[in-house]
């Protein structure tokens, strides 16, 4: 299973876009693109919507994406991180109820 970074710069390479193209178009240095796609460094979410229309992709999958990976590594160090992943579900669940 691919880290964000790593799904950002194999739609890059697929394309055969070099790295300063798509860092001069998210409007950020070359050198934090290529940290964002190493995994040392995680990319805003600002930069999801302009990756989605760069790569002709739908946004809403990009973000799901995106925001799987900020929670995967948020937990995975956790001891109970099974647990505590089965726990924000059900409040995702209740939350959701409380809406309707």
């Amino acid at each position: 299973m691919n880290k964000f970074g790593q799904q950002i710069r194999s739609l890059r390479q697929s394309k055969e876009i070099p790295l300063r193209q798509l860092a001069a178009f998210l409007d950020i240095d070359t050198s934090i693109l290529s940290k964002i796609e190493r995994g040392h460094r995680v990319a805003s979410r600002d930069m999801i919507p302009k990756l989605a229309t760069y790569f002709e992709l739908e946004p809403q999958m990009l973000l799901n994406e995106f925001l799987s990976d900020r929670i995967a590594r948020m937990i995975y160090a956790e001891r109970d991180c099974d647990e505590i992943l089965k726990l924000a579900e059900k409040k995702v669940l209740y939350l959701k109820r409380g809406k309707n």
